[in-house]
C-alpha cells in the first residue's frame, strides 16, 4: 500500500489540489425528510457523546490493498492510527496539525488538522449546520450519511456509516481531493477509557542526538 493511501485512510490528505476547474462547482445538498434531519441530530448527539474511543480497523485503498491496525481518539482533536506490521506507518492528529511518520525512513509530513475529513469528526461540538448532506440513506439497521464542508467542499468528503438499535459507528470513507476512496472499518470498539495524552504527541526521533551534538 502507498504512501498516499496511508495519508487518505483518515485523514483524506491528498498529493495536491484539484483544478480550478474541476473545483468550481459545490455539490448539491440532498433533500431531508424530517426523519432524517432528526436522524442527523441523533447521530451528531452519538458522535459528541464520545469522548475517548479504542478500535482494531481493517482499511481499503483505492488500489485494492488492505491493511490492518489500532486506532486511539480522544475528542476534540486527537488521534493515533498505528498500522500493523509489517507496515511501519504512524498517523497522529493533535488538535492542530496531521502528521504521517514513516518509522522506516524516519520521516515526517504534517498538514493542518482543519484541512482535512477527519476535523468533521474530532471537532466539539459535533453539528451539520455548517456541513452539506450530499447523501443520506437508510437500510436494514444501518444509516449512512456523506458530507463535505460549506466553506471548503473541496477538502473531500466523508461518509459515516453507522449500525442503528443502538446507534454506533462502523466505517467511514474518504474520498480525497483526487477523488479517490479509501474506507476504514472498525471493531472491537471501547469506549470512556483513560488515555494516555503522550499517544498524540509527536515525538521527532532525532531530538535527542540534536541535544547530545550541541555544545
Amino acid at each position: 500500500m502507498n504512501r498516499r493511501d496511508m495519508l487518505a485512510a483518515f485523514f483524506g490528505f491528498a498529493a495536491g489540489r484539484l483544478s480550478s476547474a474541476a473545483a468550481a462547482a459545490p455539490p448539491a445538498a440532498v433533500a431531508l425528510t424530517p426523519q432524517d434531519n432528526a436522524d442527523l441530530q441523533r447521530i451528531a448527539g452519538y458522535l459528541g457523546s464520545i469522548r475517548t474511543m479504542y478500535a482494531k480497523f481493517r482499511q481499503l485503498a483505492p488500489g485494492g490493498g488492505i491493511a490492518t491496525g489500532q486506532l486511539w481518539m480522544a475528542r476534540p482533536g486527537r488521534m493515533r492510527f498505528e498500522y500493523d506490521p509489517p507496515t511501519q506507518i504512524l498517523l497522529l492528529a493533535d488538535m492542530f496539525y496531521v502528521y504521517y511518520i514513516d518509522k522506516e525512513l524516519i520521516q515526517m509530513t504534517k498538514v493542518g488538522l482543519k484541512s482535512t475529513p477527519a476535523w468533521l469528526l474530532l471537532r466539539d461540538p459535533i453539528t451539520f449546520s455548517d456541513l452539506i448532506v450530499t447523501r443520506f440513506e437508510r437500510a436494514a439497521n444501518t444509516v449512512r450519511a456523506t458530507v463535505v464542508e460549506k466553506t471548503e467542499p473541496d477538502n473531500g468528503s466523508l461518509t459515516m456509516v453507522f449500525s442503528d438499535n443502538p446507534l454506533a459507528l462502523r466505517q467511514w470513507s474518504i474520498v480525497d481531493q483526487q477523488r479517490k476512496t479509501t474506507t476504514v472499518s472498525l471493531y472491537d470498539e471501547r469506549f470512556g477509557m483513560a488515555l494516555d495524552p503522550k499517544l498524540f504527541v509527536y515525538q521527532d526521533p532525532y531530538a535527542a542526538s540534536r541535544r547530545q551534538s550541541e555544545p
